[in-house]
């Protein structure tokens, strides 16, 4: 992994041709965000952590695979100070994420893990660094200190791709981001003591750099949130440019913190974000669906390039004694670190496990690495070189056993279901009743809200699991007992709430999950753009479903086979058979909606609105096929 030198030549990349083996810069900086996005989706589609695929890619694009890829290269000595930005943004968009709230239960484990947690990993790490992996003490004390961070930029999306239940989640997001800021000031200060060597000196720097580094990040920081708020509650900009102005804002601040000291931007953009929302006076949820957008081009890209760095060299400076240390961070320190700042704490064991599980390292661990052996290196260090590999072996070797194991063993601590089945279902009157009780057959957990009472009643006592409550209400989620639940479908006969509680279920479900019943009158073939998937069919509104359902006609459920297919289905039941669900052999819950054409196979089991007429006539044929039916 080659080290930036102050004096490497530089030829800006769009004005002349780059020397990597592709020949075409153009290629190399679109190829980052096509590999970023395309391992996004990917990832998205196999089910699998997005971070894997994406250091797969990076290391693939780079000297280790096709070598299209060099982005020393590629961006020069602008590689780290974009780094540094595109972090900046990331822990600010953390920062926006973390709300008091979610840790009324947990505050205590989170101080003690940011504390006596930080102090563990530091020391730990500290010694393995120098006893397995080789590094003399000051240089193993540095790395020690760089491997206390996680980090949002891998721990988010492992998050959101295990999605545990209850706090465990909400401590893991706040270490992640607190810690990175926490690891980068730690490393800032060893460099500073290592450089002045006297130890009385070295302490007397270490302290007063610290001091320092808060004042300032504190300063800047509430300050750019205090003028950001006076900007967008005066509207002094219009509304298309507050998402733009807000990023404007969060970069001028990391840089002028920076300068004026060292990694000290980290922090202020942090707070910045951190009380941008939880402040009450303005709305910005359209900020943060702006920052989480940024965010996943950002972390895509960074990878890409970052893993794209290494080269056969930096192998070949790893030894076993290496890989001991990983594995020791992982199965010793690690555990070690969680189990002493949550002991006594109202954490389950469940979760104290699934806390001591879940460490992986990021961008910050390797940018930071990066650039404090090439100041070491310019001071004489040169067993500094290999900080940056170690580092990114250390992320490597996480990322790769937390990403793949993360996922089974919250399933086996019974902390998470990877593919909810369930759904919650706004309204409890008679279609969204004959619904619940039509899929309660197949094991699918619905959860029906309503603010009318007696609707909310009849569902009870139809055996139902129903809530009184307000779905656009802040509180919602946190009075609702949400696992096992996947998707929302929105079917009062208000469309206006089914609008925004789609909006408002949005972000926990994403827009593939949520679901509204189509708007409109009797015939339901209003074109009105819908914020949520519409049920069903176009001529399937509200009002035409519980219209069909006075007249007799039931929700019944037939399983498919070779002898009965699809096929046989529509021409037994007619056209006017409406197809709502349907029920893979797997256990897999599909929900029909307006633009998809409905299609099932054999071990299918369909869900389907059918009139009396088409009951009427139910021939053996169909019955065989395991047909019941529910008002």
């Amino acid at each position: 992994m080659r080290a930036l030198q102050a004096s490497d030549p530089y030829t800006p990349p769009l004005l002349a041709e780059s020397t990597h083996s592709s020949g075409n810069v153009l290629i190399a900086l679109a190829g980052v965000v096509v590999l970023g996005v395309g391992a996004q989706w990917a990832a998205w589609r196999l089910h699998l952590p997005s971070i894997l695929l994406l250091l797969l890619c990076g290391v693939l694009a780079g000297p280790l695979g096709f070598g299209f890829l060099h982005p020393d290269e590629l961006l020069g000595p602008l590689l780290f100070p974009a780094v540094s930005l595109a972090v900046a943004v990331i822990l600010f968009e953390g920062g926006l994420t973390l709300e008091v709230g979610e840790l009324e239960k947990a505050s205590g484990v989170l101080t003690r893990l940011l504390t006596l947690g930080v102090l563990i990993t530091w020391v730990l790490s500290s010694a393995a660094a120098h006893w397995l992996a080789g590094l003399e003490w000051r240089l193993a004390t540095l790395l020690g200190a760089i491997l206390t961070v996680t980090g949002p930029t891998v721990v988010g999306p492992l998050l959101r791709h295990v999605r545990p239940r209850g706090t465990i989640g909400a401590l893991i997001k706040w270490e992640g981001i607190v810690a990175d800021v926490i690891g980068a000031t730690l490393a800032v200060l060893v460099v500073e003591a290592i450089l002045v060597e006297d130890l009385f000196t070295s302490t007397t720097v270490a302290i007063a750099g610290l001091t320092r580094t808060v004042a300032v990040a504190a300063s800047l920081g509430m300050l750019g949130t205090a003028g950001l708020l006076v900007a967008l509650r005066d509207h002094w900009v219009p509304d298309r440019l507050e998402a733009p102005l807000v990023l404007a804002v969060v970069l001028g601040v990391f840089s002028a913190s920076h300068a004026l000291q060292h990694e000290s931007g980290l922090i202020a953009v942090t707070i910045m974000g951190f009380q941008l929302a939880n402040q009450k006076t303005y709305s910005v949820r359209h900020i943060v669906e702006f920052k989480e957008n940024l965010r996943v081009l950002l972390i895509s890209s960074l990878f890409i390039l970052l893993a794209a760095r290494l080269e056969m060299s930096d192998l070949r400076a790893l030894d076993w004694g290496s890989v001991a240390f990983v594995l020791l961070l992982i199965l010793v320190v690690r555990p070690i670190a969680a189990f002493a700042s949550s002991q006594g704490s109202s954490l389950s064991w469940r979760e104290r496990v699934f806390l001591a599980w879940m460490a992986p390292r990021g961008i910050v661990a390797a940018a930071v690495s990066a650039l404090f052996a090439l100041r070491l290196e310019q001071h004489g260090f040169a067993d500094a070189a290999r900080l940056a590999p170690l580092a990114f072996l250390v992320i490597i070797g996480t990322v790769a056993i937390y990403g793949l194991t993360a996922a089974p063993v919250a399933r086996l601590l019974g902390l998470a279901d990877l593919a909810p089945q369930g759904i919650l279902l706004l309204g409890a009157g008679p279609v969204p009743r004959a619904i619940a009780k039509a899929l309660a057959k197949d094991g699918v957990r619905i959860v029906l809200l309503d603010m009318n009472r007696r609707n909310v009643l009849a569902a009870r006592l139809a055996g139902l699991e129903a809530v009184h409550g307000n779905v656009l209400s802040a509180d919602v989620q946190d009075e609702i007992d949400l696992v096992g639940i996947g998707r929302l479908m929105a079917m009062t006969p208000n469309d206006e709430v089914n609008a925004l509680a789609v909006l408002h279920f949005t972000e926990l479900f994403e827009r593939g999950g949520v679901y509204q019943v189509v708007p409109g009158g009797p015939a339901g073939s209003t074109d009105m753009e819908t914020r949520g998937r519409g049920l069903f069919g176009a001529r399937s509104s509200l009002d035409v479903l519980e219209e069909r359902l006075a007249k007799g006609a039931q929700l019944k459920r037939t399983s498919l086979s070779e002898t009965f297919d699809f096929e046989s289905y529509k021409a037994h039941y007619g056209a006017e058979a409406l197809p709502m669900f349907r029920v893979g052999a797997d256990g897999r819950l599909v929900v029909f909606d307006r633009v998809d054409t409905p299609d099932a196979g054999p071990g299918d089991v369909l869900i389907s609105l059918v009139d009396r007429q088409s009951q009427s006539g139910d021939s053996d044929q169909a019955g065989s096929s395991d047909s019941s039916s529910w008002t």
